[in-house]
């Protein structure tokens, strides 16, 4: 898996886990979703992405476009 599915997977999870999360627990999870939702639009302009870097130093390997 390089890095760009990496980001990409690990956002997926987070939607899904918020999406509980306000199912299971409280409306005001939302907060959660905006916010992951959030940082992808900022990351698709700026290409900074705090996750890309995490996973960089976890070893997962380049090869996308999206974070050099």
């Amino acid at each position: 898996m390089n890095l760009d599915r990496a980001v990409m997977a690990f956002a997926g999870v987070m939607i899904l886990v918020s999406v509980l999360l306000v199912y299971f627990v409280s409306p005001k999870w939302l907060l959660f979703t905006a916010f992951i939702g959030l940082n992808m639009l900022q990351a698709s302009f700026t290409g900074f992405c705090p996750a890309a870097m995490i996973f960089k130093k976890l070893g997962v390997r380049g090869g996308g476009c999206a974070f050099n």
